[in-house]
């Protein structure tokens, strides 16, 4: 017995009879925007009776059993995190607005009329008419591949005080799913929501910053748009951009993305968050050609992609600073110790701080500690990826609004774990590829931790891994602890050639205490890493392409 396995398996059969003749007499008597009755033209799409629909939030689609236009269940995650920041962007955006405000209306009085002594009903009134006068604009919206419209509907149905959203696709059967869709949802989405048939770079290009929000979301690589998406934000604007290829990203294919993103991966047990750190650093090389660069709020891992959140601002004289961000990383094939090395450097004798060239490798020939090789990747970007004032603001507002978010639990875990992670400890090291390089038995995270703390460093854990131990120590300091540990708890003869034997046959400079630090791993709450919510969570079909027919007993 054989079924079809797709998207369709998850659909609720609902009809909608009612709904569309109230929308058809809406549309026959409303007098619409210019922009949403040139999408409808004079009639509304046509529905076959009683089809399938999903619904996600507060929007509902038509299923397509056929996949001719891409939908995936999986990326609910990504949708529902997407309307979170977008929410506490709108907020931001609007408070930086009124400093600019109160800035600019200060600077206009005469410094000796500063005083608190001020009339405030006049000044009240005043100020409340320069902001009449300076109102801010309503976000404007570019979601650049839009398939089924779903993501751009939610968008309108979900974010106040969100603006004209465009829905973007190159694919005519997209976007006449994409109309469909959109007069389903209503007199809302319908005033809010514009499809459009273009190709998405083309269009990017022709609208310089233009769009205060710019949504990335590609069956793969985002590379080819990155360029002309860096040009098209506004300035202080966000792009939000996924990467679905980490296959490339993770190592597997070293050559291809360094054709695609301008960085070699190195395969390590950070390879994840290595991922995030070369999209960021490609998306920052497309930016500073522009005179323009970004700032990441929120890059985050999960399920089979990776999410970026940046703003982007314009400016000649901050551009030059650029290869500070930048670094490059050098892995001990051995032992698996990894260094960082900025690409440039600053010159301390140079009051004009110009970054220069950075001086030759920091690391030796041979790894100090094993003796092994290092294999060099990059360049990554190795600043901060996230702000953590914005994710414990996100993490608030979604924890006070949980019923909005139907993957609530998935999106506040993975916020819970950014916000707790250091900002200024690029990578990670994995305490068991550690103890399997040494074939000694494993400290508890607490004893690590606290080891690490009384050593006077500090460590987090990281959301792109459970196992995950980010800290500013360097890898001398762990070996080091770890030398310690193993004196406690002996291990047994071992081959001297192998990485682990030469790591322990060295005394350890430091002498590191595993009694429990203050400030240390504490008990959690609430759990960081979730479960997949079903079977065969993951990427699903590209668009077009027959959907696969598996024996039942497979699925």
């Amino acid at each position: 017995m054989t079924i079809a396995c797709g998207f369709s398996r998850f659909l609720n059969t609902r009809v909608h009879s009612s709904t569309n003749r109230v929308l058809s007499l809406w549309f026959a008597s409303c007098p619409c925007s210019s922009a949403s009755a040139s999408a409808f033209a004079s009639e509304p799409p046509e529905i076959a009776a009683g089809p399938e629909t999903v619904r996600e939030g507060r929007a509902e689609i038509f299923a397509d059993k056929s996949n001719s236009v891409f939908f995936n269940k999986a990326q609910v995650n990504n949708r529902d995190l997407s309307i979170a920041v977008l929410r506490w962007f709108i907020l931001k955006r609007q408070e930086e607005h009124d400093i600019q405000l109160k800035a600019g209306r200060r600077a206009e009085i005469p410094p000796e009329q500063h005083a608190d002594g001020l009339d405030p009903a006049t000044t009240g009134s005043e100020d409340t008419a320069l902001r009449k006068e300076s109102s801010l604009k309503a976000p404007k919206v570019l979601e650049a591949l839009a398939a089924s419209g779903l993501r751009a509907i939610r968008y309108a149905l979900e974010v106040d005080g969100i603006g004209e959203v465009i829905a973007l696709d190159n694919n005519e059967v997209a976007i006449e799913s994409c109309k469909r869709n959109i007069y389903h949802n209503g007199i809302l989405a319908s005033s809010k929501v514009v499809p459009h048939l273009a190709d998405a770079r083309i269009y990017m290009l022709t609208h310089p910053k233009e769009f205060d929000v710019v949504d990335l979301d590609p069956y793969g690589s985002p590379a080819a748009f990155l360029d002309s998406a860096v040009q098209c934000v506004a300035d202080g604007g966000i792009l939000m951009c996924s990467a679905t290829d980490m296959a490339v990203l993770a190592g597997g294919n070293a050559e291809v993305c360094f054709s695609k993103y301008g960085s070699y991966p190195v395969r390590g047990k950070y390879r994840h968050e290595m991922a995030l750190r070369i999209l960021l650093a490609c998306i920052e090389s497309h930016a500073i050609r522009h005179k323009r660069y970004i700032v990441p709020v929120i890059s985050v891992h999960m399920d089979f992609y990776i999410r970026v959140f940046v703003r982007i601002f314009t400016s000649a004289s901050t551009v030059k600073s650029s290869p500070l961000k930048f670094s490059h990383v050098y892995q001990c094939v051995g032992c698996n110790s990894f260094h960082l090395q900025n690409v440039g450097r600053i010159n301390s004798k140079d009051k004009r701080n110009i970054p220069l060239p950075n001086f030759c490798p920091i690391v030796p020939q041979e790894c100090s500690e094993c003796g092994g090789k290092f294999v060099m990747g990059g360049p990554i970007w190795s600043d901060p990826i996230h702000d953590r004032d914005w994710a414990a603001s996100i993490l608030s507002n979604i924890r006070a609004t949980s019923g909005l978010y139907q993957a609530y639990a998935k999106i506040s875990a993975i916020l819970t774990s950014v916000s707790e992670e250091l900002p200024n400890a690029p990578l990670f090291v994995s305490l068991h590829s550690i103890c399997a390089t040494l074939k000694c038995t494993n400290p508890t995270m607490v004893m690590f931790h606290s080891a690490i703390r009384n050593a006077g460093y500090e460590i987090s854990g990281s959301h792109a891994d459970p196992l995950a131990l980010k800290t500013d120590a360097p890898m001398s300091v762990i070996w080091d602890i770890m030398r310690c540990w193993v004196k406690l708890h002996p291990v047994k003869s071992q081959p001297e050639n192998l990485p682990g034997s030469r790591i322990l046959s060295q005394e350890p400079q430091l002498q590191a205490s595993f009694s429990q630090a203050t400030g240390g791993l504490v008990a959690r709450k609430s759990p960081r890493f979730l479960p997949n919510p079903e079977k065969h969570w993951g990427p699903k079909m590209k668009a077009g392409r027959p959907l696969k027919i598996l024996p039942i007993d497979k699925l």
